[in-house]
């Protein structure tokens, strides 16, 4: 009844106007109040929460070596050929320059200044081509401030030079400047993301309108699905803005830059399936209002069941425990809330005030509509509609002829490339996803040349070693990953704290280095044992980017753990509660999981194999996993919808193939536009999300491609009855699929 009703209350003759003013007053009101969400970023939010190892040690480093914490920008000096008087006598000017005028949030500066210069030029390289200048930042600093900090220190070392160093290039023997370390990452990939806002809000719409034109041939339709995104975003954004200008939410600019293409691509989505409804009604009903309503009654429930399901599946990020999973939970899930009410809501009062003309110039209409029209626009649309329908009719005789063969085909090909996913490496190192030419790259690897890559981020040991004579600084020499270790220092507050810096002779960052941590504990905390002393697994401390990343990597294989499994969980409930049937929930929800895994591996293929990446970023699978899960069963949803309402007044291989005929353009569509949306991402400079972009682009394409037309039906086609258990068919026929296709 409820379904029944709504599209006289939102489509009505009179109510379609109150609907869109509603949308006009809600967005515009918002957004005169309420901050937009862009305005209340908060880039260095912290990842860990306060229990992790890591971030532990950093607090006993911060408050017994108050010299050495802060945020290490690492200031690379090079010059090919080697560095000269006049460079060192800039460097130390420099140094004097900020020991006097400290930017905002500096902290620690080294006083090269008061150091002579043979003393000076013994810190450089070996070959004395480079030299680096830390420069500590304030812990609290945020990026922005670190960004203004670094351009300080440019402009002055341009005026001191006469030319700008961090300009310079790195090979053609003039002295060049490029800030590296945890600052310079940070400045950097703040930077990438928010260049990356406006190209990628640009390029989603224009590659979504191209798509919609392509397939349409409508320049309104292609429209529609634009303004309810549009407006869907006006809306959130003024909410979400607001939620974290109260501190109930952080947000990011990742967060905000995925959610963007989000909105795009499942907004589309939820429009196309309404739209498309409404148009074969408007081939057979001659009032428009009849047939959108009755567009909306078919389509709404459908809508409705996907966008929960999306919502559902994002909220069970707030069970991350990783800062950047947990932050997306919300944003995520209330975008996409509020584009299926404007899927539900705004889109009908459009299509109602527009009517047929919104498919001009391929404007549906009934036998008769079109037979009065023969003489001005010939038959384009009647032969283009019945071409559409026979491919998806093709593909429902298949899987209802041949359905054994369709689903050992697509199980082994699936199969084949889910195995792919087992050879893929992952990483935590985000200084590997930038472009190779952004500075703090750059300098990283001119570290790695000219020094030991481990100068980059050294890791901080500290142990208790209650006043007994500890060998830290044997201890790990001795290890064969280590290059250096510093003299033994002494805490301030508690003189029994002892630390030293462990510098690896390997990336610091690779999962080589950060799978040393538990080595590097382990021969502290047996140097303490051998000691006598009891507990050292409570009296040690290991501070610095590689321990930070080590606890990354163990957060997010713990919300892996988490997550997934409850997604799987609630997503089957829900599926359960719509269809009615355990059986379908099962075998819907396994190819969608196969689905994903085949992407994994299939996207391996591309990211290694084609494009040369060592490894991909660990929250990568995750982050896949809930979108393609989540936006899967909403093909699925549809698909199946259609099966079941049709198993009502027909024979089960009828509806099938009926279903899979009715479906397939708009689900084929439907699918095109939200894979491209999320191969946009693959354009940007950011490894992270190109990698994100193309994984989930490929299992959306498997989705649309192989299992919603092949693999489903195919499995409904045999399990015939059994499909629906324990409900059942709305009519019994002589139907005995199992037997009726086993020698198939």
């Amino acid at each position: 009844m409820l379904l029944k009703q709504m599209g006289r209350w939102v489509a009505g003759k009179r109510t379609k106007w109150i609907t869109l003013a509603v949308w006009v007053i809600i967005v515009g009101v918002l957004s005169a109040v309420w901050p937009g969400v862009n305005q209340m970023e908060k880039n260095n939010a912290a990842n860990l929460d306060s229990g992790k190892p890591s971030v532990k040690a950093g607090l006993v480093a911060e408050t017994e070596f108050p010299a050495e914490s802060g945020i290490p920008a690492l200031i690379v000096w090079n010059r090919e050929g080697g560095l000269t008087e006049e460079d060192y006598g800039g460097i130390q000017k420099l140094t004097a320059y900020f020991a006097e005028h400290p930017v905002p949030g500096q902290g620690a500066l080294p006083p090269f200044d008061k150091l002579p210069l043979p003393v000076l030029q013994q810190q450089a390289s070996e070959d004395g081509a480079a030299f680096v200048l830390p420069f500590f930042f304030e812990k609290t600093a945020d990026s922005d401030t670190m960004k203004q900090g670094t351009e300080e220190i440019r402009k002055q070392a341009e005026t001191l030079f006469g030319a700008d160093p961090f300009a310079a290039d790195l090979n053609k023997g003039e002295l060049s400047a490029r800030v590296s370390g945890p600052a310079g990452i940070s400045i950097d990939a703040v930077g990438l993301f928010s260049n990356a806002d406006v190209s990628l809000m640009i390029a989603t719409v224009l590659l979504v309108l191209i798509l919609l034109l392509l397939i349409y041939r409508s320049p309104l339709l292609a429209i529609i699905p634009l303004i309810a995104v549009g407006f869907a975003y006006g809306a959130a954004s003024p909410i979400l803005g607001k939620m974290a200008e109260l501190g109930w939410i952080t947000v990011d600019s990742q967060a905000i830059s995925i959610m963007t293409v989000l909105l795009f691509g499942a907004g589309t989505d939820y429009c196309l399936f309404l739209i498309s409804r409404f148009r074969q009604l408007l081939t057979i009903e001659k009032d428009k209002s009849k047939a959108l309503f009755g567009a909306l009654k078919d389509s709404s429930g459908a809508i409705a069941m996907s966008g929960f399901t999306v919502v559902i599946a994002l909220l069970v990020l707030l069970l991350a425990k990783y800062g950047a999973v947990h932050r997306f939970a919300v944003p995520f899930s209330l975008s996409i809330l509020i584009m299926a009410i404007a899927s539900l809501t705004l889109v009908p009062a459009i299509l109602a005030i527009l009517g047929r003309t919104s498919f001009y110039p391929f404007v549906p209409r009934t036998p008769e509509m079109e037979t009065e029209h023969k003489r001005a626009k010939g038959k384009t649309t009647a032969v283009k509609t019945k071409k559409k329908n026979k491919v998806g009719g093709r593909i429902g005789v298949i899987v209802t002829k041949r359905p054994w063969l369709v689903v050992i085909v697509t199980l082994v090909f699936l199969g084949a490339a889910a195995v792919n996913s087992f050879r893929i490496q992952y990483t935590v190192d985000l200084l590997s996803s930038f472009p190779e030419d952004s500075p703090s790259r750059e300098g990283f690897a001119v570290i790695g040349e000219k020094f030991t890559p481990g100068e980059l981020a050294p890791v901080k040991i500290m142990v208790d070693t209650e006043g007994q004579d500890i060998p830290l600084q044997k201890t790990f020499e001795e290890l064969p990953y280590v290059s250096k270790v510093s003299e033994p220092a002494a805490g301030k507050n508690n003189p029994n704290i002892s630390a030293v810096d462990v510098e690896f002779n390997i990336n610091p960052y690779s999962m080589e280095a950060v799978n040393h941590i538990p080595d590097l504990r382990e021969a502290a905390e047996k140097a303490l044992a051998d000691a006598g002393i009891s507990a050292p697994e409570a009296k040690t401390w290991i501070s610095g980017q590689p321990a930070t990343q080590y606890d990354t990597e163990m957060t997010n294989n713990r919300d892996a753990k988490v997550i997934i499994p409850i997604v799987i969980g609630l997503i089957a409930i829900l599926l359960l509660v719509y269809l009615r049937s355990v059986v379908a929930t099962i075998y819907l929800i396994l190819t969608v999981v196969l689905s994903y895994f085949s992407a994994l591996g299939l996207g391996w293929i591309f990211v290694h194999d084609i494009m040369g990446a060592d490894a991909i970023q660990g929250l990568i699978p995750l982050y896949a996993f809930v979108f393609l899960v989540a936006l899967g069963e909403d093909y699925n949803i549809f698909l199946v919808s259609s099966i079941w309402k049709k198993r009502k007044t027909m024979p089960l291989k009828d509806a099938i193939r009926e279903g899979v005929t009715e479906t397939g353009g708009v689900i084929t569509s439907a699918g095109l536009i939200l894979a491209g949306t999320f191969a946009v991402l693959a354009t940007l400079p950011i490894q992270v999300l190109v990698q994100f972009g193309i994984i989930t682009a490929i299992g959306v394409l498997l989705d649309t491609f192989v299992v919603r037309p092949f693999l489903v039906p195919s499995i409904t086609m045999l399990l015939g009855k059994w499909a629906f258990w324990p409900g059942r068919g709305a009519i019994d026929h002589d139907e005995t699929p199992m037997k009726e296709h086993v020698n198939v």
